[in-house]
């Protein structure tokens, strides 16, 4: 049964714990792709390293390339609802919450693909 994670940290645990924490990777780098946002994160990197670089890439897309980071969460389809939740008044969590949301969302999605 999918038990949806409380934090970025319980995302990257629960996908190790299930093996599947490579295939997370692949799933972000396709859809950052997907985008036109190249995450270009290596297949070896550790969930602290992956961390940052989500966080520090939607930091920037934030803060200069906003349209891409909507087109972003659109192709994620992250939930509408729980973005306009957060509180965007200190853009530097707004972007560590983000990075959770995304990472939830693409968690969920291989969760699912490699259950069902």
């Amino acid at each position: 049964m999918y038990v949806a994670p409380i934090s970025t940290d319980d995302v990257l645990f629960q996908a190790e714990k299930e093996s599947l924490y490579i295939k997370l990777i692949e799933q972000l780098n396709k859809d950052f792709n997907l985008a036109n946002e190249p995450l270009d994160v290596s297949l070896s990197c550790t969930p602290s390293q992956l961390k940052n670089v989500l966080h520090e890439k939607i930091f920037q897309l934030i803060q200069t390339k906003f349209a891409e980071y909507l087109n972003l969460l659109y192709i994620i389809d992250v939930s509408e609802n729980q973005v306009k939740k957060l509180d965007g008044s200190d853009v530097v969590t707004l972007a560590e919450q983000v990075a959770y949301l995304v990472l939830q969302r693409e968690w969920m999605k291989v969760w699912f693909r490699n259950k069902y």
